[in-house]
């Protein structure tokens, strides 16, 4: 049976949200293990995709601060939604998809979970672009959609460190986030027979996680790079 590791964060401020995503990446060789992260946010927030140009980017939302994500995408804002993150070393068959089916797949897992809920959520057939910039406005194919609406988004990096997958979700009213995660991991164990451990942080994590935060999420010279 695969053993992943499940790491579930306090609420954090965007930067440090982003930095343990990026420290996760680049520890993923190291930690040897699929990670499942599942956080929250103790500010209101906005985070934009790798490749979006901070100009624009400020002029679609209120939300501040405004962070960068490692991964590509569109703005996501964080004032009540569920995130998390998954990241896969080189060795597994998660990394080695091509990005559109790893897309897919995370999708239908999310999706599955929230049907085991009751929730009737399906995979969209077809992308409804809306060239806004925005995660939520419009939808790419394979994306959730509850009552024909988005309600999970991802993005994602690949490269020689690992996979990164960042997804966002805007809860359907009258679940709760642990009964959601909780229902997430199961459905990963039916299907992958996945076992999970509590994740086990390499001896240079906290320090790393610190360099992020302070030299690269936290600086404007980052943030608003282009």
């Amino acid at each position: 049976m695969p053993s992943w590791q499940l790491l579930e964060s306090m609420p954090a401020l965007a930067a440090e949200n982003m930095a343990v995503d990026g420290a996760l990446l680049e520890f993923a060789n190291t930690i040897g293990a699929p990670v499942l992260r599942a956080y929250g946010w103790s500010e209101k927030a906005a985070s934009f995709g790798f490749f979006q140009k901070f100009r624009e980017v400020e002029q679609m939302t209120r939300l501040r601060p405004l962070v960068r994500r490692p991964t590509g995408g569109g703005l996501v804002p964080h004032d009540g939604d569920w995130t998390y993150s998954l990241v896969f070393p080189p060795s597994t068959q998660w990394y080695r998809s091509k990005a559109v089916e790893s897309y897919e797949r995370v999708h239908a897992w999310v999706s599955g979970a929230f049907r085991s809920l009751g929730v009737p959520s399906k995979l969209a057939p077809e992308p409804r672009r809306a060239l806004s910039g925005q995660c939520f406005v419009g939808a790419e194919q394979f994306d959730v959609l509850v009552n024909d609406r988005k309600i999970a988004g991802a993005a994602q990096r690949r490269n020689k460190l690992g996979l990164l997958i960042q997804g966002s979700v805007q809860p359907p009213p009258g679940l709760n986030r642990a009964e959601w995660l909780a229902a997430f991991c199961a459905l990963a164990t039916l299907q992958w027979s996945v076992t999970w451990s509590d994740f086990a942080p390499p001896p240079e994590w906290k320090e790393r996680v610190r360099e992020l935060v302070e030299r690269k999420y936290s600086r404007r010279d980052y943030n608003e790079r282009r």
